[in-house]
This record gives structure tokens, sequence and C-alpha cells, in this order.
């Protein structure tokens, strides 16, 4: 049965990789699985046939058969469980893999978030500069952790997993900022997730879609 997920028809992120249905295609590419894509538009995202997919109007979704899914993180961690070369076989490993899967998307990736959405919708208020200092000096609180726990290995636990793939597709949403600069070993570590091969094809094939809405 042929996979299709969802993705953006003019992606808000200009083509830098960082929907989440970037997740999606990524750990697709990673077990060598091929799947299709339906474009959605902001207005249709919110229409009946998507909102039977995913109940927030939001993207991705997954459709394989009879099955249907939304949310990246649930996604991403049902294609690891059917297909080998994303979670170790060893029980513990997996365990540790799905761990630092959940860390990605809820630890760290909250208060990355919180700054992106001040900085986009909160320039204006008076408090603005007090907010933003706030959150950053979360943000390099949690990157201060993970970078001690990191240390100088090339992956979180050994092996590439599931749990890389989301932590460096979190810690990507950073690149621009510079923050990360800070911390040499985590900009090594999402280094080496960009040269995977399988995010490359992920990357080219996302910006493909945003490349052509914008000429189009």
């Amino acid at each position: 049965m042929t996979i299709t997920i969802t993705v953006f028809e003019r992606s808000p992120d200009g083509g830098k990789g960082l929907a989440r249905d970037m997740r999606v295609r990524w750990a697709l590419e990673e077990v060598g699985q091929p799947y299709d894509v339906r474009l959605v538009s902001f207005k249709a995202m919110k229409e009946p046939a998507h909102l039977a997919l995913h109940p927030f109007g939001q993207i991705p979704t997954y459709e394989e058969g009879d099955l249907a899914l939304f949310e990246s993180g649930a996604i991403v961690l049902h294609i690891a469980e059917r297909h080998a070369g994303l979670l170790p076989n060893d029980a513990s490993a997996r365990a540790r893999a799905i761990t630092w899967m959940f860390a990605a998307l809820t630890t760290m990736e909250q208060p990355i978030v919180d700054r992106e959405v001040t900085k986009l919708l909160e320039r204006n208020e008076t408090w603005y500069e007090q907010r933003l200092s706030a959150v950053e000096e979360r943000v390099r609180k949690r990157l201060g952790e993970l970078s001690s726990r990191l240390g100088d290995a090339d992956w979180l636990d050994g092996t590439f997993s599931a749990g890389d793939l989301e932590m460096v597709s979190v810690l990507l949403r950073l690149k621009s900022s510079g923050m990360l600069s800070e911390y040499p070993n985590l900009s090594a570590y999402v280094a080496r997730g960009e040269a995977r091969p399988a995010y490359k094809r992920a990357f080219d094939a996302q910006l493909a879609v945003f490349t052509a809405a914008s000429t189009g």
C-alpha cells in the first residue's frame, strides 16, 4: 500500500526544511519507504476533508490503507516501529531512543517554539525585550544540558536513531539564530544530521514543492 503524507502547498518556512512534514519525509527516506505527497493549502487545512485526518487542521498527516495518523512525532514513531533503521533491536536501547524522541518534542522544542512565537507575535509589546531574554535563557539552559549529555559522541545513544532524527529537526529551528554556535558539539551534531543522504533527499523533495509554489 502506498504511503501518502500531506504537506504545505506553500510552506511558510521559506524552503528551509523546518515544516514538520520534513521529519516524516526524513524518516521514510531513512527506512527506504517510497511515499506520495498531497499538497494542502491553508484554506483546505481547515475544511472537513482534512479535519477528518487531522482534527487540529495542521500538517502532516499519514495515510496507508485504512490507517490515518496525525502528529509528526507519532508518525515517525510508527515508521520506526514498522521498518528497520530508526530504532535499535536491543529492547533497552530501543526504549532509550524513544525517550530521546519525547525529549526532543517536549523538553527541547517547547522553549524553542516559545522563542519563535515571542519574536513573531510579541515584538511590539512593551515587555518584548524582557520576555525574549527570559525565553532565550530557558533555551540556553536546555542547550547547555543537552550539550553536556552529548559530549564528544556522534549521536545521543550510540548509533543514529529516531531520537536523533527528532532532536536534529528541533535544533534546526535555531540554526538562523546563532545560538547553536555557542555549543560547538551541538552545531557539529546538527551538521552530521544534515549530511545524512536520507536527510538531503528529504530536504530536496520539500524544497522542490516550495520552489514550484513560488514560481508557479
